[in-house]
């Protein structure tokens, strides 16, 4: 999920709740998952350091050093803007990590495609995890959400809002598929440029995408009357 910031997208119209509606009905401020969890800043940001390998890649002649060498360049300027701008260490931390163990694989082996390695099984891993939550009854974007408003175990009480999250959890499930089914065919054939695009094209354009289709599929899943996200009803 995005870092917070400013909502993505509008949250679309047609029938359904709003999460922003007070339980006495009365509207509060209109909101998407975009503005509950955060725009697309942190996907772009991570689609610069995979841009800068392949960029130092080239210009060096083809040589995975030289593409290491920008891309942890990037990714140090990138921890560094995000530190500045006031996102958390730790997110910040993990971020570099990820890029520098890109780098070592990368290095270790020799092959420039081996970059993208981490990425191609952590999207693996990722479509795993998602699946398994829905599958246990604790889908992963209610447990997000409820984090973000705070709620610790209280929507997973009210069977509306778990049979929603669990709908909406599929959608982020399929970003997560839908990257491996396209990385991994480019990363076993050694496509360095092909794997860049397919890296920015299925960042940041596909969390927008997703936020947007998972909050219509939460809203369209919720009865009529329901008060929203941040109102779970508890039965009894």
């Amino acid at each position: 999920m995005p870092p917070a910031g400013q909502p993505a997208d509008a949250p679309p119209a047609g029938p359904g709740p709003t999460a922003g509606q007070g339980p006495a009905g009365t509207p509060e401020q209109v909101e998407s998952l975009a503005g509950l969890l955060g725009g697309r800043g942190g996907a772009i940001d991570a689609t610069l350091p995979p841009v800068a390998f392949t960029v130092g890649w080239l210009a060096t002649g083809r040589s995975v050093v030289g593409g290491v060498a920008v891309a942890v360049l990037a990714g140090t300027a990138v921890a560094l803007w995000r530190w500045r701008r006031g996102d958390r260490p730790r997110a910040v931390l993990i971020g570099l990590l990820a890029v520098c163990l890109a780098a070592v694989v990368a290095l270790r082996t020799g092959r420039a495609a081996d970059f993208f390695a981490v990425q191609v099984f952590s999207n693996l891993a990722s479509a795993l995890v998602w699946v398994v939550s829905i599958v246990v009854r604790r889908p992963l974007l209610g447990v997000v959400v409820g984090a973000a408003l705070r709620q610790r175990g209280r929507w997973r009480r009210d069977p509306a809002l778990l049979r929603a999250y669990g709908r909406g959890s599929w959608v982020w499930a399929a970003t997560y598929v839908l990257r491996v089914a396209v990385f991994l065919p480019l990363w076993l054939g050694g496509q360095v440029l092909a794997l860049t695009v397919a890296r920015v094209a299925l960042t940041w354009p596909l969390v927008a995408a997703a936020l947007t289709v998972s909050w219509v599929v939460i809203r369209r899943s919720l009865p009529a009357g329901h008060p929203g996200l941040r109102h779970p009803v508890e039965p009894g």
